[in-house]
């Protein structure tokens, strides 16, 4: 890839956020990450441009997206989204920012058990969120509000939803593909480079959709 660009990375330090940091990097890209610790970025590049600071406190959203090309969320905190939408808060502050600045790309990863804008779950996907993930409905219900804001009020922003299966850390299981109805559980790795791919690809604009591995 020839052409270098400024990513805007939130989540930046956490499971799938510090494998898209380093790839980015990797590539020869810029990284403005926005991080609580700072600490557990990797090792000072050149090209990594460090925001302390967290979306649940106040944040200039214009100085934050200011010259960047990508904007890319993989946030979660599953104590703090237990009983507050702290992502769609932020969001509505991001989007009018991004428009401002002239920012048209964004990212958001949510879990693969959240529902899409006036979609629906499989009876499988639907067992799985009241059941064995029930701890993480805050999570999801904040991630559901998102895809609604994005859908109703940010058509005019080239957004795009991974609805990523992260299952855990470890190497790489293969190549993860869009899809509409088939679902993996992928490792952080595999998720970031997904979504990597993904945030460039004009086919994928304005949906919502999972990733699994190809089978080919």
């Amino acid at each position: 890839m020839s052409q270098r660009y400024t990513f805007l990375v939130l989540g930046a330090t956490g499971g799938t956020g510090k494998h898209f940091v380093a790839q980015a990097l990797g590539d020869g890209h810029t990284v403005r990450a926005l991080v609580r610790s700072p600490g557990k970025l990797p090792s000072p590049s050149p090209n990594l441009q460090v925001v302390q600071g967290s979306i649940a406190d106040p944040i200039d959203t214009d100085a934050l997206v200011q010259g960047v090309d990508y904007v890319v969320s993989m946030l979660g905190d599953k104590n703090l989204q237990r009983d507050n939408k702290i992502c769609t808060t932020f969001v509505k502050k991001l989007v009018p920012s991004m428009r401002k600045h002239g920012v048209r790309r964004f990212l958001y990863q949510a879990g693969g058990l959240s529902r899409p804008y006036q979609g629906s779950l499989s009876p499988i996907l639907w067992l799985l969120r009241y059941t064995l993930a029930r701890g993480f409905d805050g999570q999801h219900q904040d991630n559901e509000a998102v895809m609604e804001y994005l859908a109703t009020e940010a058509m005019d922003i080239d957004w795009i939803v991974h609805r990523a299966g992260i299952g855990s850390d470890g190497p790489s299981k293969g190549t993860l593909v869009r899809s509409s109805k088939d679902f993996s559980v992928a490792t952080h790795r595999d998720c970031a480079e997904y979504s990597y791919r993904t945030i460039m690809e004009n086919a994928a604009i304005h949906t919502s959709d999972f990733s699994c591995y190809s089978k080919v």
